[in-house]
Order: structure tokens, then C-alpha cells, then sequence
């Protein structure tokens, strides 16, 4: 048996209400996310991406999503978090300028099929993003192997990217 939910009519798979959507972008983040890195926004201990540092406001620490440690990293994951930050853009200008050159992003975000998720009906979500516009913001940013994908069972896509080595492109 699947169990589902319905909202608005629609029927979704059960597991898309109970939270750890990260577990389904782990199998692609291992390939991208290698070296030091963080995990923004990950809201539980076991649903950080293994081997990240973990960012996030449940921390009682200094640290969050506009205010990272000093020192570059080689990754960044997210799952489900750019559509929870006031400014998402402002988000995305800050984590690029955190990476190493060469380093990569890593998002996991809702895709607006998911009727749930939409800002109107789930008032957590400030936003609903789109890939496209996810991937010219950071085009413009300064990341180039830009790949969004369709969204997936999860009614989730990924955005993966690597930011520019400027030196290397001279």
C-alpha cells in the first residue's frame, strides 16, 4: 500500500509531509559535495549531509545562512532552505562568495507542482522557485556547469554548480 495525502485535490506520496527531504538529494550530493563544506539549513543532526558542517538557526551558535565562518569552503549544500530566507538572491550572492574557485553548490528545493509548498498555502515558504531563474541568478554570479534538473518524486529538483576559477579563465 502507498500512503498518500491529498491537498487541493491532488494526490501526493505520504513522505513528502514528513520532513528529511535531503535524504532524497544525498545520493547526488556525494558525487558533487568532496572536502569541507557546509550544510545549510539542514534542521536535525541525522539530516545533515555526512561529513558537512551544519548551518543552521536550531544551532546555538553564532552561525546562519548570511553569516558563515571566515574561511572558503569546497562545497555547499542546501535542501529546502532557499525558500524559507527572506532575500534568496542575497542568499545565493553570499553562499557563491563563500566557495572556493572551483567549488561547488549543491540545492535541493520544492518545485511548484507541489501544490503544498506553495507560499499561499505552506506560509513557511516565502518563495516558489524556479529552476531557470535559480540558474541565471548564478550564471550571473559567477558559476558556470549550471545543471537543474526536472523535479522528481519528491516534487523536488537540484541545481548543482561550480563557481568559476577566474584565474584559470584569463
Amino acid at each position: 500500500m502507498i500512503n498518500i495525502i491529498n491537498f487541493k485535490g491532488e494526490n501526493y506520496p505520504s513522505f513528502q509531509s514528513q520532513g528529511f527531504s535531503s535524504q532524497f538529494a544525498f545520493p547526488f550530493a556525494k558525487h558533487v559535495c568532496k572536502g569541507i563544506g557546509y550544510d545549510i539549513g539542514f534542521c536535525k543532526e541525522e539530516w545533515k549531509l555526512e561529513g558537512a558542517i551544519g548551518i543552521d538557526l536550531c544551532l546555538e551558535d553564532e552561525w546562519d545562512a548570511f553569516n558563515l565562518p571566515e574561511d572558503k569552503v569546497d562545497y555547499i549544500f542546501s535542501s529546502h532552505c532557499l525558500e524559507h530566507l527572506d532575500n534568496w538572491v542575497s542568499a545565493l550572492e553570499y553562499w557563491v562568495s563563500k566557495l572556493k574557485d572551483g567549488g561547488n553548490l549543491f540545492l535541493y528545493l520544492p518545485h511548484r507542482t507541489q501544490k503544498y509548498w506553495r507560499p499561499f498555502y505552506n506560509r513557511k515558504h516565502i518563495h516558489s522557485l524556479d529552476g531557470e531563474l535559480i540558474k541565471e541568478c548564478l550564471d550571473e554570479f559567477g558559476m558556470k556547469n549550471i545543471f537543474v534538473s526536472s523535479y522528481d518524486l519528491n516534487n523536488a529538483f537540484y541545481v548543482i554548480a561550480e563557481k568559476r576559477n577566474l584565474k584559470n579563465e584569463s
